[in-house]
């Protein structure tokens, strides 16, 4: 099974995610699919947070959000209206043996990238597979490795600051560690306020992403048993993602 980086499982790190990552127009296509396949249970695989779970779920949809990082889970716990989401505690291999049959199975963001090994990737799409009704639909995002996005994953790029309730202001920055493709990666500082921890002020996660070609992908779904219905483009990055819809055959 995958592990998660520290920024999910980390309780200092993982109450500062929705802080920094607060633009999240990226979900709209994800609620607009789900909407447009007439979607009534949704699987969100490595859901963090739960901000995508939770839009689904005020949607009055029937949502089971699925992530290995318990900090994470516990933040999605505490959000208003959690109480209508199943959370489970696990990797994208156990959702199988969930007993669902869902409509939709979605992930977002770097999820599908976090799967570096080819053993772990098919596992994942093997048991997303068996968590789908006959004909559900999964739709994941992957960077497009020939744009190069790693290139702006530096302190010169990628640095912000937030007041954080309770905590104060935090500073963040990113800094590229190694590219050996198909694998990128790279790590991600927080300075705390000073004096607040107690054992320093600086936090730091490393992750590794798996940048994969767009006919390996097609070619590790239709292993698992699903046929490309669409790729389309991010609309929150044009040119830059592959936005996958694969339906279980």
């Amino acid at each position: 099974m995958t592990t998660p980086d520290p920024i999910f499982v980390d309780p200092r790190l993982a109450r500062l995610y929705d802080a920094f990552d607060d633009d999240r127009g990226d979900l709209d296509l994800y609620v607009g699919l789900a909407e447009r396949l007439g979607a009534r249970t949704v699987l969100d695989v490595g859901c963090g947070t739960g901000v995508l779970a939770l839009l689904l779920a005020a949607r009055g949809l029937e949502v089971t959000g699925v992530d290995p990082a318990a900090a994470s889970l516990e933040v999605a716990r505490g959000k208003p209206g959690a109480e209508a989401v199943r959370w489970v505690e696990g990797g994208a291999d156990t959702v199988g043996a969930l007993g669902l049959a869902a409509d939709l199975a979605t992930m977002t963001g770097n999820v599908a990238q976090v799967f570096t090994g080819d053993e772990d990737w098919a596992r994942a799409l093997t048991a997303i597979h068996a968590a789908l009704r006959p004909g559900g639909v999964l739709v994941f995002e992957t960077r497009v490795p020939e744009r190069q996005a790693w290139l702006g994953w530096t302190r010169e790029h990628r640095s912000a600051r937030r007041v954080i309730p309770g905590v104060g202001e935090v500073e963040t920055w990113n800094d590229l560690l190694e590219v050996d493709l198909p694998l990128v990666t790279f790590q991600g500082t927080y300075r705390f306020p000073p004096g607040l921890l107690p054992d320093g002020d600086v936090v730091t996660s490393v992750s590794t992403l798996r940048f994969r070609e767009r006919d390996e992908i097609e070619e590790s779904l239709a292993a698992a048993g699903f046929v490309v219905e669409e790729v389309l483009d991010a609309p929150d990055r044009p040119g830059l993602e592959w936005v996958f819809v694969a339906r279980r055959s």
